[in-house]
């Protein structure tokens, strides 16, 4: 069971951002994807979670045999895939225990109810109260969240750790078969990396979860540790290898693999 990508080509506004793309994320194994900036990484895991922007030209995406180009990004998340987001977007008026109850209830199945199975239950769409509120004090006590948090509107005058730890309870939720982690060191400190790479590796041993963490830098790498590393320039994976492959281009750079490439 993996996450598939083949021959992917990826164009923004008419002008070619990925150039074909191959990769394979197996469940339980933790693949990243370094690269410099403007290389083309965020808009490979945008592509993957169906951001209307990003226009497939060619190739495949494929969840455990299932292609995901034709669907949706909420039925994408159903089918098991999850992107924790660089830049994740403050919602004024909603509060994260109501976006987390929704997104939980939605991924699990809740309003895929028949209307007569619904008929005269107060929010019949989503998950019993009681059990959702007893699962998520669990993640909360896990993330070392205080509960107050929850009635705080969604990422609005959050910190970097903050939403980067409310992601990781999102994901605690959502159970999803493979995440992408898209720059997931940004605006962190080190005791919040730390604390937030200890959620995710505790998760994906849990859930046998597959991770696709994409970076330019070491320092998360430190923490969860990659079974398969990948260079990515110019919309494509151009050299793959070991962890020893981190050293190297901490040591040395990007600027070798682009003079190999030519």
């Amino acid at each position: 069971m993996a996450l598939e990508i083949r021959d992917l080509h990826v164009a923004v506004e008419g002008k070619e951002i990925l150039k074909g793309v191959n990769l394979v994320v197996e469940r339980g194994a933790t693949n990243a994807l370094m690269g410099p900036n403007g290389s083309g990484k965020s808009t490979l895991s945008y592509t993957l979670m169906g951001h209307p922007k990003y226009e497939i030209t060619r190739g495949k995406i494929l969840l455990d045999g299932a292609s995901l180009i034709e669907m949706t990004p909420d039925q994408r998340a159903r089918h098991g895939l999850f992107l924790a987001m660089q830049y994740p977007v403050a919602v004024s008026g909603v509060t994260l225990y109501s976006f987390l109850h929704a997104a939980t209830s939605a991924v699990r199945g809740y309003g895929e109810r028949t209307p007569t199975a619904t008929r005269g239950r107060l929010n019949s769409h989503l998950m019993p109260m009681r059990e959702f509120r007893q699962e998520l004090n669990e993640k909360m006590a896990f993330m070392e969240m205080d509960p107050a948090f929850l009635q705080r509107y969604l990422n609005e005058g959050f910190s970097g750790g903050e939403k980067k730890r409310a992601e990781i309870l999102q994901m605690a939720l959502l159970k999803p078969k493979i995440a992408i982690l898209d720059e997931t060191d940004s605006g962190l400190d080190i005791d919040a990396l730390r604390l937030v790479s200890e959620g995710i590796n505790t998760l994906q041993k849990d859930l046998n979860m597959g991770l696709l963490v994409i970076t330019h830098y070491q320092r998360i790498l430190n923490y969860i540790h990659p079974d398969v590393v990948h260079v990515f320039v110019d919309g494509r994976i151009v050299k793959t290898g070991d962890a020893k492959l981190v050293d190297v281009l901490e040591e040395q750079g990007y600027e070798w693999v682009r003079q190999g490439m030519g």
